[in-house]
């Protein structure tokens, strides 16, 4: 089978254009063969796209496909373990079509929108139950409330017994969004004046919890606001995600964090078999009992369309999880 795919033209540095990547034919075979129907994508992808990425795991080079989460459907099988029309989730990324062995693909149950499966619910849930810890009577700030995974990480927070939960968004649109549609007790636009200013208003007996996807201004807000004793989830720097290795990740103010008694966390989630069920059993609980949203944007288009989704994603154009369905 001949197949399309987006391959890195060339590794990334300073901000990301078209040009960096490409569109290629490419031979694919194996035990499986997949259409690929969704793919996901993510801002944590810009970093595995350049030549000084900071991520422990093998960054994408010039000439190879690029994208991690994707959904379809088979169309060939030697496998006793999986028939044609199964639907089922891979690693196998940018691409209209994939094969390979059968242990790579996961069957999943066949769902109204499978698009729920490209989330990055894992990160959002490891990160807020299992590194923050919340519970019973935290106060919780998230930056970057309405992406991908901040739109999760604040409905955790609540369904795990926050008291309070804040969230920071770039428009008074997506403020409004996080209050009246994801369930957040109060939100603000940082571009609307000091961050610590808003967190004294918004959290006057301090926060308890920082979720943090932003870095940068948000992240010394949280720490003027922090009571003693708070954890720092530390996720992300998206406020600096252009600049070199050391501004994009810089080293969170360690001194400055123990004189408040702040414990800094930070990690990242590989989605483990394990994360992956954690999240899914939650998940699916939640939903059930109608204490979950599932925010997402899904774009129609073809796979020459995907990157100018992931440049838009990294502009901040979209809400919630983000992927595009093939057609």
């Amino acid at each position: 089978m001949i197949t399309r795919e987006i391959q890195l033209a060339a590794q990334i540095a300073g901000a990301p254009a078209l040009d960096n990547f490409t569109v290629a034919a490419t031979e694919v075979d194996g035990e499986v063969l997949v259409r690929t129907d969704q793919v996901g994508l993510a801002a944590t992808y810009l970093e595995l796209m350049r030549a000084d990425c900071t991520i422990p795991v093998p960054a994408w080079q010039p000439g190879q496909r690029v994208g991690v989460a994707a959904i379809g459907t088979v169309i060939r099988s030697d496998s006793p373990g999986l028939a044609v029309g199964d639907l089922v989730q891979s690693m196998t990324g940018w691409s209209e079509y994939s094969a390979g062995p059968a242990a790579q693909y996961i069957k999943l149950d066949p769902i109204a929108d499978p698009g729920y499966y490209l989330g990055q619910g894992p990160t959002a849930y490891y990160g807020m139950a299992d590194v923050a810890g919340v519970g019973e009577g935290d106060v919780v700030f998230v930056s970057g409330a309405a992406g991908g995974v901040g739109s999760l990480a604040g409905q955790i927070a609540k369904c795990l017994g926050a008291a309070r939960v804040i969230g920071s968004a770039g428009s008074p649109a997506k403020v409004d969004y996080l209050v009246n549609e994801l369930g957040y007790d109060a939100a603000f636009d940082y571009h609307d004046g000091s961050a610590a200013d808003r967190l004294r208003e918004l959290a006057p007996e301090g926060i308890s919890v920082f979720f943090d996807v932003v870095g940068g201004e948000q992240y010394q807000a949280a720490l003027q606001t922090a009571r003693p004793g708070a954890r720092f989830a530390l996720c992300g720097s998206l406020s600096s995600q252009l600049g070199g290795a050391a501004e994009r990740f810089p080293k969170p103010d360690s001194a400055a964090a123990q004189a408040r008694g702040v414990e800094l966390l930070p990690f990242s989630c590989y989605h483990t078999p394990d994360q992956i069920a954690a999240w899914r059993e939650h998940f699916s609980t939640w939903l059930g009992e109608g204490r979950f949203v599932y925010p997402q944007t899904v774009i129609e288009g073809g796979i020459e369309d995907v990157p100018q989704a992931f440049l838009s994603l990294l502009q901040g154009s979209y809400r919630g999880n983000v992927s595009v369905r093939l057609s």
